[in-house]
């Protein structure tokens, strides 16, 4: 070994008893190891640093939520809006979701927020430049700036080329068929959360579908008959300058309804536009006295009952005058009446008089058992409670046997009614479209009386108050109804509600 090599690495060997040899590096080798040991502690000191750098980030995402500055918070884009489409009972779509983009920004990262406010608002002119100011010269990180943009209003912003905006792409929900079925669907609100009808009714069930694949949720409705009932009310509508309208058509059967309409309507995809008076809806929401459709449920109690028959007659030659009321008949016939009389010739009398032969107690027990006295159970969150009186005595027996002092729902009307023609089993009303097996019901009265109820509706329709319903070749049975509203001082003869309610072909409603 020559000399350098022995400066560069001495070997320092001591011997002891019963030890083994110790090792030692003296001069530049000892120093060259120190300095190589610097240099590793140094590096792993470096690197401890980055990693504990990188784990106080991550705790601070974390309590903030998981969302970084620029991005925004996990509620803002977890597409909370996905639901699935709904559909009529034949397949066509009635509500959908389209894609759409949500502008935001993170303040901090915004250069001029005045330049920034007035050159959105020129691109996007429904917004108030002020408050685009507010917003992005404050001081937190996530700001929402406009929610549904469309692909032309997200092209002319990113053509700014401003620093802090960004854009989260959603769902925007619509409604194909515009005002067509606005009381039935409902809407959704900005984040697509359903706030009425079947869309708040079913809202984590079309969630739920939505992210199963499950496919639409199918309605009962059919578009095409909710079509014609919407023009023929707005036609009466117009015709009588009425202040609004409703109607609704169900399978008598089973509790289907195919259509249910309320006029004024509004469109669902603008319900922010909507006055109070078009989001109401009359069919199941509002309660009416309903007049003389109601003598549909007093002749089938009567006969139910065995009080009287169809051979049995009430004498209508005077008006009834019972404390301060008098009961009378639009168009009298001043004499006895067969019980088809009174119902085909809708005497006010002859009803008031079989309902008293009944009974308040037994009429009140009728009425709730066709589900007439408490809220139908359907699948709308619009619905009225009827109003009934708190004491039942004669004069409310009499008068509700012609559809006066009970308000139901035009809605429970429709559905006691379909258990009087169908055979007397009440089935529930439903929305949504029924598979498999028909539904048992509850049968609320005896299958004769059906019979002989579907026999009078027809002559109504054939020989009463109906004729105007005698389509030829549908053997359409019916009953009108005429009810004076009620005002502040009592009845307002200037002021009525018209109604009408039938079934066809009265062989197999």
């Amino acid at each position: 070994m020559n000399n350098a090599a022995s400066q560069a690495l001495r070997l320092s060997v001591s011997l002891g008893s019963g030890a083994r040899p110790r090792l030692s590096l003296e001069g530049d080798g000892k120093r060259a190891v120190a300095l190589a040991r610097r240099r590793l502690v140094l590096a792993a000191s470096l690197y401890a640093c980055a990693f504990l750098l990188l784990g106080a980030r991550v705790v601070e995402i974390a309590a903030s939520g998981g969302a970084p500055p620029m991005a925004p918070s996990a509620s803002a884009t977890e597409h909370p809006s996905q639901r699935a489409d709904i559909v009529d009972r034949h397949g066509a779509l009635l509500a959908t979701n389209l894609p759409t983009a949500s502008l935001y920004a993170n303040p901090g990262r915004v250069l001029d927020p005045d330049e920034a406010a007035e050159a959105l608002a020129a691109v996007l002119p429904h917004l108030d430049v002020e408050t685009l100011r507010a917003k992005l010269g404050g001081q937190r990180s996530f700001v929402w700036l406009d929610r549904g943009l469309s692909p032309t209003q997200v092209a002319a912003v990113n053509a700014l080329g401003l620093p802090g905006l960004a854009f989260v792409d959603e769902e925007r929900r619509v409604y194909p068929q515009g005002p067509l079925l606005a009381h039935v669907l409902g809407f959704t609100d900005i984040d697509n959360r359903g706030i009425a009808g079947i869309e708040r009714v079913y809202d984590g069930a079309l969630r739920g579908r939505a992210r199963s694949g499950a496919g639409a949720l199918a309605l009962s409705l059919d578009v095409r008959a909710q079509q014609i009932l919407r023009e023929e009310l707005a036609h009466a509508v117009a015709e009588f300058a009425a202040v609004g309208a409703a109607g609704l058509v169900m399978d008598p059967s089973t509790g289907e309804i195919l259509a249910l309409v309320s006029l004024p309507d509004f469109d669902p995809n603008r319900p922010a536009a909507a006055s109070d008076e078009a989001r109401f809806n009359r069919a199941t929401l509002g309660v009416y006295e309903m007049g003389s459709i109601f003598k549909v449920f007093t002749t089938a109690m009567a006969l139910d009952y065995g009080v009287a028959g169809l051979s049995s007659g009430y004498d209508a030659t005077d008006p009834i005058r019972i404390a301060r009321y008098t009961i009378s008949d639009d168009h009298p016939k001043a004499r006895w009446l067969s019980v088809p009389e009174v119902f085909i010739y809708s005497s006010n009398i002859g009803a008031a008089k079989m309902a008293l032969d009944v009974g308040a107690d037994r009429q009140r027990a009728f009425l709730k058992k066709l589900g007439l006295l408490s809220a139908p159970a359907v699948d709308l969150p619009e619905v009225g409670a009827p109003m009934v009186p708190a004491t039942w005595g004669d004069i409310t027996t009499m008068t509700v046997a012609f559809g006066h002092g009970v308000a139901v729902s035009p809605l429970l009307v429709a559905t006691a009614f379909a258990a009087v023609v169908n055979g007397g089993v009440l089935m529930p009303p439903t929305l949504l479209a029924r598979t498999g097996a028909r539904p048992a019901g509850t049968r609320v009265m005896q299958a004769a009386t059906s019979d002989a109820m579907r026999a009078l509706l027809r002559l109504a329709v054939v020989a009463g108050t109906g004729k105007g319903a005698n389509v030829a070749g549908y053997a359409v049975g019916g009953k009108t109804g005429t009810a004076e509203k009620a005002g502040a001082t009592g009845y307002r003869r200037d002021a009525l509600l018209s109604s009408f309610i039938a079934a066809f072909p009265m062989d197999a409603p």
